[in-house]
């Protein structure tokens, strides 16, 4: 059988289509949840959402000891060993440490919970809420360290429908709840969606491997190489959900809680659906970056096709996002989200330097230097917090936007300066042919929401898309081969 190229267009365009489709069905998913929601709660029962996540995340991030992340390069070696003994050995290992993090967590969180209630609201006693979402940290986890399992072992396909399924599950258990007992129900809502999560992932995990787990101080001491390469991930979490953290704080604080909602919702939104194309980094491209770092031109050729893919997906898909906004969120959430569609146009602007950041952003990581990860990292997110505080202040919500697309394009140029001193990197000259070719639309769509006679507005913005979506298929026809695979396909029929 001819072995597949792994670092081909071909390939590349097919595994970032296949997770970016899986990504794709539990957005919709998503949507109609997040519509529901909006419209049960508001703003300000978003807001309250954002605000009890953000502060659950940073403390699940400093508890985890980045198990989730660090625990699939060790279950990958010894499962490409062929050694299930040993595998089974190690798997115990991940899981002896996943409980032990998960019991520290969940007593953390309920240590800090006055604190945690002070740093977070300006108002009120939330000190018994954070008590009671104790034990989502603990929950988070377990299903991080089956995850990993699950993903050193090749189980994409079931880690995909447990994706599905969690969405599903959190459309079918937190609108009922809030629709008969409003923001009241938020923090029950928010322990049932993590248990449910759990359950559904132990039960596809326990299933393919057994629970076994020990308190043995020796096989403890087996995962300290896992936990020291683990600590990076806990400091970039901490750093990146802190970052959050401060900023949906500032703003509940200088504004009000309607503006966390409102920034919350813009922000992962944008985020959320850009990050289609970029879903196939970790299970797919971070693999088989990891197997070519130590060669300097195999590795460059990987992350630059992996960049170039990325981009001339997710360009006309930008610039139809932003033409249709002001459509969009009123439909998607409820019409008093329509103010923040402005900060979210501008927004969308950062997702193109996201897309020519990203895969180069894994460099270090695949090279194991997790001191640079966490520099970079670190750099970003005080950049991104200084700049939402410095812009907020001038220019509201709008200024969030800018924030974050200023902080975008610097991370680029920091990261590709870094990279290139540190590894060696170079960006080639077909990846910036394809900015060139595909960033004048993205600014162009932007200029056109300026317009306000409708006809001319539509006009120009479909025709926007329509050119940047011809130069995306007229570019990936010429490197790849799934064009004629269809065609075929379609002859055959």
């Amino acid at each position: 059988m001819k072995k597949e190229n792994t670092g081909s267009y071909s390939h590349v365009l097919k595994y970032t289509g296949l997770f970016g489709g899986v990504q794709g069905l539990s957005i919709l998913v998503g949507i109609v949840r997040n519509k529901l929601v909006a419209m049960i709660l508001g703003p300000e029962g978003m807001g309250l959402i954002s605000l009890f996540n953000s502060t659950i995340n940073l403390l699940s991030n400093s508890t985890n000891l980045g198990i989730s992340m660090s625990a699939v390069r060790n279950i990958s070696e010894v499962y490409d060993s062929g050694d299930h003994q040993r595998m089974c050995h190690v798997i115990k290992m991940i899981r002896s440490w996943s409980l032990l993090t998960a019991l520290i967590g969940v007593l953390l969180c309920i240590v800090l919970s006055p604190l945690l209630d002070k740093w977070t609201f300006g108002w009120g006693d939330h000190t018994l809420h954070f008590v009671l979402l104790s034990p989502i940290v603990g929950l988070m986890a377990i299903t991080g360290g089956e995850t990993a399992i699950l993903k050193g072992t090749r189980h994409l396909k079931r880690l995909a429908a447990i994706s599905i399924y969690n969405v599903l599950a959190a459309l079918f258990i937190s609108v009922p709840l809030y629709y008969f007992f409003g923001e009241s129900a938020i923090v029950p809502s928010l322990v049932a969606m993590a248990l449910a999560q759990m359950l559904l992932t132990i039960s596809y995990s326990y299933k393919q491997f057994p629970l076994k787990v020990s308190a043995d101080r020796a096989l403890l001491g087996e995962g300290m190489n896992m936990v020291s390469l683990g600590i990076a991930f806990v400091l970039a979490g901490i750093l990146g959900s802190g970052a959050e953290f401060v900023i949906r704080s500032f703003l509940n604080n200088t504004s009000s809680l309607t503006t966390v909602g409102l920034y919350s919702a813009g922000y992962m939104m944008t985020m959320t659906y850009a990050g289609m194309v970029f879903s196939a980094m970790e299970t797919d491209f971070f693999p088989r970056l990891s197997a070519v770092a130590t060669d300097i031109s195999a590795a460059n050729t990987l992350v630059n096709r992996q960049v170039e893919v990325s981009l001339l997906l997710i360009a006309p898909l930008l610039v139809f996002f932003t033409i249709s906004l002001p459509i969009l969120m009123p439909l998607l959430y409820s019409g008093k989200f329509t103010p923040v569609v402005g900060m979210m146009q501008i927004t969308v602007l950062a997702m193109y330097f996201r897309a020519l950041k990203l895969p180069v952003a894994y460099l270090p990581l695949a090279k194991g230097d997790s001191r640079s990860y966490l520099l970079l990292e670190g750099i970003y997110d005080v950049m991104l917090v200084g700049l939402v505080m410095f812009c907020f202040r001038r220019w509201g919500l709008v200024g969030c936007g800018v924030a974050i697309t200023v902080a975008g394009l610097l991370d680029f140029i920091l990261i590709h300066v870094y990279t290139h001193w540190k590894y060696g990197y170079c960006i080639s000259r077909r990846v910036r042919r394809s900015a060139f070719m595909q960033l004048p639309f993205g600014v162009l769509a932007f200029l056109v929401t300026f317009i306000k006679n409708p006809f001319l507005y539509w006009s120009l913005g479909i025709l926007l898309g329509l050119l940047s979506l011809w130069v995306s298929v007229h570019i990936l026809r010429k490197k790849t081969h799934l064009w004629n695979s269809l065609m075929a396909r379609f002859k055959k029929k």
